[in-house]
């Protein structure tokens, strides 16, 4: 397997990382196994988390090829939680109003995958271009009628598109996907390139103060590169010629920040605020990092213990989630199929294929209710209420979930989950 590991921060170019916690080899996440290969060697990659003490950036020092992260199979299709999809759609439509968008005015998504946000926008009647590198989500975007460029987004992109006449743009929007560019500082100049004089760029990105509040370890993986901070994005924003001037704490993906990013400086109170708080928590200092990683050992071993003890008294238990982060999680845990029987996903383009690493068959939501297997571990934490409800029957008939994360427990209903 093909990858580089850094040595300089992805932001600033300093050589003063240091390592927070390795996770070794791990496979490639939303990289599943077709039937056809499964005596073939899988590709897995060292993976190591680093805080940069130049501008507070975490990160991970090894970088995978995008065209290998983002292939012809990328399984990944943001339409298809129904949750995620009204949050980018009333987004969309707060979006639309604030900045007064019109028939006139020009939308530009970069990551836009099967076009699950554009979509509002060309119901308001609002032009839209998105830009997206997997094959599969690209068809899906033109098939749903969103113009859709199959490219992943980059500085020498931006350049054509306005050259082109595509550009410049009233919104630009990146939804999860700051934390995937290799040129991070490429990637906001694009940005800077495609945007108006009094444009904005709509950015959301999930809060490393979050990560590590929640020891959400299993976010992390190969296609995120970073993990930030306010003061890690303020300082990148700024040595690109953009400045970050509004900034929203949302729940989404664990918890995530919705950053509004201008090419003109006026930064409200809620970007202050959130800078304070980082400082005043550590957010800035190597020693915060470090104690995440002393928690994350802990989760380890509590989660298999859990997992193991429910084995020994011959319990039967399923996983919930082919997500990305799943692959983080059981390759650092080690469980396999000696603990799960299998993994449920409401994506129908995994059915039939089998996570990296542990080769774990990927199954229709349906196969729980046939198999009533007494626990099912859910993968996709941050959609455990999505998945609950949508497990109703399983729970009304002697099913009990497993959440992993922040600590690992057994619940047996929504309220109970809400009130851990």
């Amino acid at each position: 397997m093909s990858y580089q590991t850094e040595t300089r921060c992805r932001a600033c170019g300093s050589d003063t990382l240091r390592k927070v916690i390795g996770f070794g080899n791990t496979p490639l996440a939303d990289r599943l196994v077709h039937a056809d290969n499964l005596d073939k060697p899988d590709y897995s990659v060292p993976l190591t988390v680093a805080f940069c003490e130049h501008c507070s950036l975490v990160q991970i020092r090894e970088t995978v090829p995008p065209e290998i992260l983002f292939h012809d199979d990328y399984p990944y299709f943001s339409s298809v939680s129904p949750s995620l999809l009204k949050h980018f759609q009333d987004s969309a439509a707060a979006i639309a109003a604030r900045r007064g968008l019109g028939r006139e005015s020009k939308v530009i998504e970069a990551a836009s995958n099967d076009g699950y946000m554009l979509r509002k926008f060309i119901e308001l009647g609002i032009p839209v271009l998105g830009v997206d590198p997997a094959p599969g989500p690209v068809r899906a975007a033109r098939e749903a009628g969103v113009p859709t460029r199959h490219d992943f987004f980059t500085r020498e992109m931006a350049g054509k598109l306005v050259a082109e006449g595509e550009a410049p743009a009233d919104v630009f929007l990146a939804n999860n996907v700051l934390a995937h560019v290799p040129d991070l500082n490429g990637f906001i100049q694009g940005i800077r390139t495609v945007l108006k004089p009094d444009g904005v760029a709509v950015i959301e990105a999930p809060w490393v103060v979050d990560l590590i509040d929640h020891v959400e370890f299993d976010t992390i993986y190969h296609q995120h590169l970073c993990y930030f901070s306010v003061t890690a994005l303020d300082r990148v924003f700024r040595s690109n010629g953009l400045y970050l001037n509004d900034v929203e704490h949302t729940t989404v993906h664990g918890g995530s920040l919705r950053l509004f990013v201008e090419p003109v400086e006026a930064p409200g109170e809620g970007v202050k605020r959130m800078l304070a708080e980082e400082r005043e928590r550590g957010a800035t200092t190597f020693g915060y990092y470090r104690a995440f990683a002393d928690r994350v050992t802990v989760l380890r071993a509590e989660l298999r213990e859990l997992l193991e003890g429910l084995k020994r008294y011959g319990k039967r238990i399923a996983g919930y989630g082919a997500a990305a982060k799943a692959c983080t999680l059981l390759s650092f845990t080690g469980i396999d199929r000696e603990i799960l029987d299998f993994v449920a996903d409401r994506n129908e383009v995994k059915h039939g294929w089998y996570m990296g690493g542990n080769l774990l068959p990927v199954v229709p939501p349906q196969k729980i209710l046939e198999e009533m297997p007494d626990y099912v571990l859910i993968l996709a934490w941050n959609f455990a209420d999505e998945i609950m409800r949508d497990l109703d029957e399983y729970r009304l008939g002697g099913g009990r979930f497993v959440i992993p994360l922040p600590e690992p427990r057994i619940v047996t209903d929504r309220a109970q989950r809400t009130a851990v």
